[in-house]
């Protein structure tokens, strides 16, 4: 079994579920790599080394860029705020680190296609932490889709609800609350919240052409905690928009962190022409599922408890019965990661899939801010639509030469 040496880079929520994943992997799953804690990196240096002395990190920095130019250092992590991700990466990519990444993978869809071409052109390993996509009944989704049991598909809908900023007393900015200043994380609960989404209904369904969206901010003037004073909100406290999907079906997502008494609500639901699956978050052990095959009177919706060995993931867990949880995601995310790596190759999603997903939440800010469909770029129809207005353009071009040859 090789070491593989760990650089992570933030220490807040996801800098400890990344932590807990790469520290566990190896218990419950036979890769061929061994993570090692190697270096946490943080400005607060009093507190990554409490971070350290706890997670067993085995040396401390403040600057990462000393992280991204160790020799010591195989793969960069990055769990820092949103504005962080791109210079970090391209640095890490170009001194041939691999990479793994929080999601949203940019601020914009201009910033993640930056770092897509760094990976690439450096032909480094590379993921984003769409852990959700490694939930056990959301993946036997997947493969139920995949072998057709749905058939056709019609419809996909999701949500995500939240509640933890309705507060006009909340201020903005600063470590904590960096995702309500829109010059850190970008967007507010559309490349938050809906990015998670985005990401599983492409995976499960296919990819989004178009969408038509509406945002709001509540609550415009926050005071910022870096600069003391009362400034304006940039961010969208909630997203709702339709999709339509390339393979014909609709879509609708919502997601707010203003639905009093939801933590955490996400939900999705799939209906095709054989059959429909339903999944929540609160109870992300079970799958529901309706198939019209079923005898008449027996007709109606199962709830499959996935927790057996046969189930996705789960025969590396405990015995039949038993779930698992939120945690479990991410370490999944790190055997799926060490597994490709040991075959040569990085697993899903790579940082061109996440790119899709930034496109799609650039086109949903657009559609709200101009109140019109808007074409998600990088998708078929967007690039149909290209070679169509290139095709157009030649030909008047060519018009326009033959009549100033004649």
């Amino acid at each position: 079994m090789k070491k593989l040496n760990v650089g992570m880079i933030g220490y807040g929520f996801m800098g400890r579920t990344h932590s807990n994943a790469f520290s566990q992997v190896n218990h419950f799953f036979d890769i061929p790599y061994q993570p090692v804690l190697k270096t946490i990196c943080a400005r607060n240096a009093g507190r990554a080394r409490g971070f350290a002395e706890k997670w067993g990190y085995q040396a401390v920095e403040t600057d990462w860029r000393k992280v991204v130019e160790s020799p010591e250092i195989d793969l960069v992590d990055i769990a820092s705020p949103n504005d962080t991700h791109a210079e970090i990466a391209v640095a890490a990519a170009k001194a041939g680190k691999m990479v793994m990444c929080e999601k949203p993978l940019g601020r914009t869809a201009a910033e993640a296609a930056v770092m897509v071409e760094a990976v690439e052109s450096a032909g480094v390993p590379n993921m984003v932490w769409y852990n959700y996509r490694r939930v056990p009944a959301v993946m036997l989704a997947k493969q139920l889709i995949d072998e057709g049991r749905l058939g056709r598909i019609f419809h996909y809908r999701a949500k995500f609800l939240q509640d933890w900023t309705i507060s006009a007393d909340l201020p903005q900015g600063g470590e904590g609350l960096w995702r309500l200043d829109v010059a850190v994380a970008g967007s507010g609960v559309t490349g938050d919240l809906l990015a998670h989404c985005i990401d599983t209904a492409m995976w499960l369904n296919s990819g989004i052409t178009e969408v038509s969206a509406v945002t709001e901010t509540f609550i415009k003037s926050r005071k910022h905690n870096l600069t003391g004073r009362a400034e304006p909100v940039g961010i969208d406290d909630a997203s709702l928009f339709l999709a339509r999907f390339e393979n014909g079906s609709l879509g609708n997502f919502e997601a707010t962190r203003y639905a009093r008494g939801h933590k955490a609500l996400y939900t999705l639901e799939i209906n095709g022409e054989n059959a429909s699956i339903a999944w929540d978050l609160h109870d992300l052990h079970r799958l529901q599922y309706f198939d019209h095959k079923d005898e008449g009177q027996l007709r109606g919706w199962r709830n499959l408890h996935i927790t057996d060995g046969d189930h996705p993931y789960m025969k590396h867990w405990w015995v039949p019965g038993l779930q698992i949880g939120y945690e479990h995601t991410f370490i999944h995310q790190a055997a799926d990661f060490l597994t490709a790596l040991g075959e040569g190759k990085s697993a899903a999603p790579t940082f061109r899939d996440a790119l899709l997903t930034d496109q799609v939440t650039d086109a949903v800010l657009a559609s709200a801010r101009e109140r019109k469909w808007a074409q998600v770029a990088g998708s078929a129809s967007a690039q149909s639509s290209m070679s169509a207005q290139s095709s157009a353009s030649a030909k008047s071009s060519m018009s326009a030469q033959k009549g100033s040859a004649s």
